[in-house]
This record gives structure tokens, C-alpha cells and sequence, in this order.
């Protein structure tokens, strides 16, 4: 599970039917073949301000007559306050009816056309993304409703109590499983009173205050023009893409940009144990991690590939589950994000293994801090890493989001165009460098919930 819990929605028809399913369908392999040469070309991004001053990425990919474009806000869970769920709340009320339209009449225009809508909520940020097909009557209707669904919700009594107890069930389902209370305990106890504090899902108590005055008022402060990123991939030129940029953001205020979020506090180490009725224990190690821009990036991210991140192929995979038997799902990763994301080393176990397990974790990490990795392993691990990039931008769907990513945390353009030279460039001295200076070899908080506490 990602630490940095998604809350996604799909608002309009995600199916293979139709003429939009049907092109896609057709041109995948030659898509895929496509882009996996245009990664090393590198994609020719743009950028630019809208007139209402939102930051517009942009990516022509003429081979499919598609478009896809996503919006994003600085409007995560970060920015909820005192009312853990706000952000996640307000994006669910996104599809429940906007402008002219109540929630089954915007359903039944998107059907009706064949266009994918949908949402979702991260920490950092929210985001609406759309599908069409670039013909004028598909993409003219695509497009006001996405600017009506963004800048005009409804929030209609009826479908505010809709939402509320569609979030609080998927709340109570999500917290009968060990690892989601572990993982929700443990960036509790990392970071304290940060934004990051809390879960986007919210909590119960929160969720039963949040009122349509509180939607209203973070709408109305967070999706506005000057706090948004327009991502655009498809066949559509430049002078089309301005136009669908200016469309889109029409209806917002300019506002104004969120502000800095807080640096994470200090915390000293600690272990947590909870009792839940589970065969399993769940186990979570780890430590304030990075963010977007730290200049230890790419040798942490690859050395973290060796240590826990390259799935079955790993330390941690090779000394708790190869060896021991202890665990088959264990792994570790950096979560970086506006300000310093977590590291997290990752288990599930018996019950009855659950301390000899973490130790284990626990000196696996010891010896990699002290060590780095072989020549060997870090070879392999970034040809893993490099021969796998073409698949993760293998659709303009993925593209988008890289783009909106990059608009995101102002990554330069060139950042795809870089990416893989900057992964070969790692090497075994920088991995170890920055390791001994940025984990520590115990990753000082433990959370461990299962069993019989």
C-alpha cells in the first residue's frame, strides 16, 4: 500500500465500448512502440499561464485523435485543517452535480458521449481529469462539463449526506484491515501535528462535522486559477491546446496559490504495538524519508530499488522471505511529496514471527546503510528501472500525469527527457552517501499491529 493513500473516483464511463475504447484499443502496441522511442528522444513539453494565471503543461501526441487532460490543485488532505476528510469530501462532491446538471443528468451526458471523467485526492493534491475524442461536438462537451463539474458544484444537502456515508462506510471497511491501521498509526506518530498527520480518508468525528459551509469555503479558497496545474496530451496543436487551457479555467476565480506547507517536526523513535483480531501482524518501519526536490533523489530512489523496491528481487525480499520464510509480501520505499515524505520498510507475518521479523528489517537495513549495495545489484537494479520507464508512460493517460507532476512540483521540462540519464548516473558511492546520511539504521519508528498487541 502507498503511503500517500489515493481516494480516487471515475465520474464518467471507463469501458473498452464505444469509438473512444475501440481507437485505443487498435493503437496500443503501436502506441506503446511509439513512446518507448520518444523516451529517449525526449517529449517536446511546453508550458505557459493561462490569462487567470493557472500553469498550463503540454504535450502534442498526434497519433490517436484523443486528448486527455488533467487539472490539478493544491488541495490535498494537507490543506484540511481541523477537519481531517475536507479535501476528499469536497472531490466526492464533484460528480454529485454541477451547473445545470444533478448527478444523474451529468452521468447521462457523459455516457452519451463516450467521455471518461473522474477525480481523486492525495496528501499533496486533488485533481479532475478528462478523456475525449478531439472531434469538435465530443471535445466541446467534454470541456464544459469538466470547467462546470471544476468550478460550479452543486453541493446539494442530499448528496452532501450521499458522500458523507459513502466516506465514512468506505472509512470503517478500510480500518478492519491491520495494515491500514498500522499505516494510518504510524504517519500519526511521524508526523505528529503536521498536515500530513492525517489520512485523506478522514476520520469518524470529522466526517460527521464537515457542513455544505465548509465545502463551500475550501472550494471557493483552493480551486481557483492561480493554485491549479492544466495538464493536456493528445492531437491537438498548440493554438487548440491554449484554447482548451483557457476553457477549462474560464470559470475559476484567480485566487491565490496555497500557502508553503510547514517542514515536518522532529520525532524521536519509537515502537507501537496494537492488538487486532488478525492471523497476520502487519509491520511498519520507517523515518521522515524526502521530498520532491531533495538533491539525494535518484540515489536514494534506486538504492531503495535494491533495498526493498525491486518487488520479489530484493535485501529485504532475499533476508525475510527467501531465507527466513517469515513474510512473502515485504518491501520498502520513499514516499517524496511537497515537504519531507516518509521512508517505510513494509511487512506482513504470523502472528508468532512478528518480532523476529522486524529485527530482521531492522538489521537488513543496518547492513545496507553501513554497505550500499554491490556493483552488481545497483546494475541490475537500474537497468530494471531504465528498461521499465517506456511501459510507465505507455498511454497519454500516463503522460498527463507525469506532466501534471512536474507542473505540480516545478520540475524542469527537460525532467523526461533526463530521467533515465540521471537513474544511469547513480552510483555506488552516492547510494552508500546518501544512505549513512539520511536513514538511520534502525529507521527509529515502529508500528506493529496484529495479533494479540
Amino acid at each position: 500500500m502507498a503511503a500517500d493513500v489515493q481516494i480516487v473516483r471515475n465520474i464518467g464511463p471507463r469501458t473498452s465500448r464505444g469509438r473512444l475504447g475501440l481507437i485505443a484499443w487498435r493503437s496500443a502496441l503501436a502506441l506503446v512502440s511509439l513512446l518507448a522511442g520518444l523516451v529517449h528522444a525526449g517529449p517536446n513539453v511546453e508550458s505557459w499561464q493561462t490569462s487567470g494565471g493557472a500553469k498550463v503543461m503540454y504535450v502534442y501526441a498526434p497519433d490517436l485523435p484523443m486528448v486527455d487532460v488533467r487539472v490539478v490543485f493544491d488541495a490535498g488532505s494537507a490543506r484540511d485543517a481541523e477537519l481531517p476528510g475536507l479535501s476528499s469530501f469536497v472531490n466526492g462532491m464533484l460528480n454529485q452535480g454541477a451547473g445545470d446538471w444533478d448527478a444523474d443528468s451529468l452521468a447521462l451526458r457523459l455516457e452519451e458521449q463516450g467521455i471518461e471523467l473522474g477525480s481523486g485526492s492525495l496528501r499533496d493534491m486533488a485533481w479532475v481529469s478528462v478523456r475525449s475524442l478531439t472531434e469538435s461536438e465530443v471535445l466541446d462537451v467534454a470541456l464544459e462539463t469538466a470547467r462546470e463539474v471544476i468550478a460550479n458544484p452543486r453541493f446539494e444537502a442530499g448528496a452532501i449526506e450521499r458522500v458523507r456515508q459513502q466516506m465514512q462506510i468506505g472509512l470503517r471497511h478500510s480500518l478492519q484491515s491491520p495494515g491500514t491501521v498500522a499505516q494510518r498509526r504510524f504517519f500519526r506518530t511521524l508526523y505528529a501535528d503536521h498536515p500530513y498527520a492525517h489520512s485523506p480518508s478522514g476520520e469518524e468525528d470529522s466526517l460527521a462535522r464537515i457542513g455544505r459551509s465548509d465545502l463551500v469555503r475550501f472550494h471557493e479558497r483552493y480551486y481557483v486559477a492561480a493554485n491549479a496545474v492544466v495538464a493536456i496530451v493528445g492531437a491537438v496543436d498548440r493554438t487548440r491546446a491554449e484554447r482548451i487551457a483557457e476553457q477549462l479555467t474560464s470559470a475559476m476565480p484567480p485566487g491565490q496559490h496555497a500557502p508553503p506547507l510547514p517542514p515536518p517536526p522532529a520525532v524521536s523513535g519509537a515502537e507501537l504495538r496494537e492488538s487486532f483480531p488478525s492471523s497476520q501482524t502487519h509491520i511498519y518501519v520507517g523515518q521522515s524519508g524526502m521530498a520532491r526536490h531533495d538533491p539525494d533523489y535518484f540515489a536514494l530512489y534506486v538504492g531503495n530499488h535494491v533495498l526493498g523496491g525491486g518487488s520479489l528481487v530484493s535485501t529485504l525480499g532475499e533476508e525475510v522471505r527467501n531465507k527466513r520464510g517469515l513474510s512473502y509480501s515485504v518491501y520498502s520505499y520513499f514516499s517524496p511529496m511537497r515537504v519531507e515524505g516518509p521512508f517505510l520498510m513494509v511487512a506482513q507475518t504470523k502472528n508468532d514471527q512478528a518480532d523476529e521479523a522486524l529485527k530482521v528489517m531492522r538489521d537488513t537495513l543496518a547492513r545496507f546503510v553501513a554497505e550500499g549495495p554491490s556493483e552488481e545489484e545497483l546494475e541490475a537494479a537500474k537497468q530494471n528501472l531504465i528498461g521499465g520507464f517506456p511501459l510507465r508512460i505507455a498511454s497519454n493517460s500516463k503522460i498527463v500525469e507525469y506532466l501534471a507532476m512536474m507542473g505540480f512540483y516545478d520540475y524542469p521540462l527537460d525532467y523526461l527527457e533526463t530521467l533515465t540519464d540521471k537513474l544511469a548516473a547513480v552510483n555506488v558511492e552516492q547510494v552508500r552517501d546518501a544512505f549513512s546520511r539520511r536513514v538511520s539504521e534502525q529507521a527509529g519508528i515502529a508500528v506493529i499491529v496484529g495479533g494479540s498487541g
